[in-house]
């Protein structure tokens, strides 16, 4: 009864131990994409346009929106590992620049030693509510209305 005993702790231990390895091993996410560099040399600057660009490469992964000077390929390579925090550990944007007419202007590069960080700021706009229900908010502008203004 023992010998069995002995073989299923041993078999539980072996199976939590490889579990634990599992656990502990590196995951890697790729999102997004970017043209290859023999896909980017057949663009020709100051002669494809941005439908020739779009038909040649495929639909950007996001572009400017008010002046339509700019269209952007991004990926980026993500590492999961256990319990920390997903670390980014490889990310390319290819910015492919136009002029006034939409004909390509410039190629431009960037990977994850170009970027920067960039810390955000906290800031909270001052409520002139104060501990009022929504009741007593809507009871409390009665007074505050001004016939006069209807009236004009």
């Amino acid at each position: 009864m023992t010998r069995y005993l002995n073989f299923y702790a041993l078999f539980t231990c072996t199976i939590i131990a490889a579990i634990s390895l599992v656990a502990c091993t590196s995951q890697y996410r790729n999102h997004g994409y970017v043209p290859s560099e023999e896909e980017l040399a057949e663009l020709v600057v100051g002669v494809d346009t941005r439908d020739s660009i779009e038909a040649r490469l495929g639909s950007a992964t996001f572009s400017d929106i008010l002046d339509k000077s700019a269209v952007y390929y991004m990926r980026s390579s993500v590492r999961h590992l256990g319990y920390q925090a997903p670390e980014v550990v490889e990310r390319t944007l290819v910015a492919i620049n136009f002029d006034e007419k939409g004909v390509l202007s410039n190629i431009e590069t960037y990977d994850l030693t170009d970027g920067r960080e960039i810390l955000l700021t906290q800031r909270v706009t001052e409520s002139s509510v104060s501990n009022q229900g929504f009741l007593r908010q809507l009871l409390g502008n009665i007074g505050r209305v001004n016939p006069g203004d209807f009236l004009e």
